[in-house]
């Protein structure tokens, strides 16, 4: 018989289970108490599932609406009229030396009101020509940033200033904004006459690009695998905006943070206070 202790023996030799030309019926043991439970395919689906539906996965138009990581350092104090000018580490914005600057800090790309503020300032730098120099900051990424641009016709001699991680913005008191900064009801009737909203085609610009290169889109000029925060590539919504006037000795002698999202400040003022 098969079940003969001779015949367990010749199997255990050959290295073959003795049960296996058993064919009597067995109770099944429930999962739970196996020691190697068999994989749970409803559980495989949804880790698939999970891993490939990521924050990054979603479209570029939707990154800026998402909660944005945090500044590459602290947020210092917003300075005031009298102030010197903060002191950027970072190395990008130099002010003082005797040239007068009318800076502008922008809120993310293809905004509408992004778009009046950069148009208002170049206007300030066409006007008065070298009498006055136009900063402008940005906190997309270069590649979007130089897109959104282009669209608006070009920089002509206003300076763009490129700072996605944002140490410029925090060194100057500007952070992430509160919901009714951006949600506010005056800003969103201000959003629906505005048609100057371009992010889709900067995104899509940006993605055609990409495909055409055959690599996925880069955003935080990181290399960095397993973050999985939001994209910075657009900049973001609750950003807040801001515009100084600088005099030639370093001090800020007008302006402040934007009061809304909408608020595209008046930059006449502070180009006439520099310029009186």
């Amino acid at each position: 018989m098969l079940s003969s202790f001779t015949t367990k023996l010749a199997l255990k030799k050959a290295g073959i289970p003795s049960d296996v030309v058993d064919f009597s019926e067995k109770k099944r043991e429930p999962n739970k108490l196996r020691k190697n439970p068999p994989a749970d395919l409803d559980n495989e689906n949804d880790s698939g599932w999970t891993s490939w539906m990521s924050v990054r996965s979603l479209p570029l138009t939707v990154q800026p609406w998402l909660t944005p990581p945090p500044a590459a350092v602290a947020k210092g104090r917003l300075p005031g009229i009298g102030d010197k000018a903060p002191v950027d580490k970072t190395g990008k914005l130099r002010v003082g030396g005797g040239k007068r600057v009318l800076l502008v800090f922008l809120r993310c790309v293809g905004c509408a009101f992004a778009q009046k503020t950069f148009i208002n300032l170049r206007t300030m730098a066409n006007r008065y020509g070298d009498a006055l120099t136009c900063i402008a900051v940005s906190h997309a990424s270069e590649q979007a940033t130089q897109k959104w641009v282009s669209l608006l016709g070009g920089a002509w001699s206003v300076r763009v200033i490129v700072d996605e991680e944002r140490a410029v913005y925090a060194a100057w008191g500007l952070g992430t904004s509160s919901m009714w900064y951006v949600l506010n009801p005056t800003t969103q009737v201000q959003g629906w006459k505005e048609s100057g909203w371009l992010g889709e085609k900067v995104a899509g610009a940006i993605q055609r690009k990409e495909m055409n290169e055959n690599k996925p889109v880069n955003t935080n000029n990181v290399e960095d695998e397993e973050d999985d925060g939001p994209l910075t590539t657009m900049g973001n919504k609750w950003q807040e905006a801001g515009a100084f006037a600088i005099d030639g000795t370093g001090t800020v002698i007008w302006g402040g943070k934007a009061a809304r999202a909408d608020d595209v400040m008046e930059l006449e003022d502070g180009a006439r206070i520099l310029l009186a």
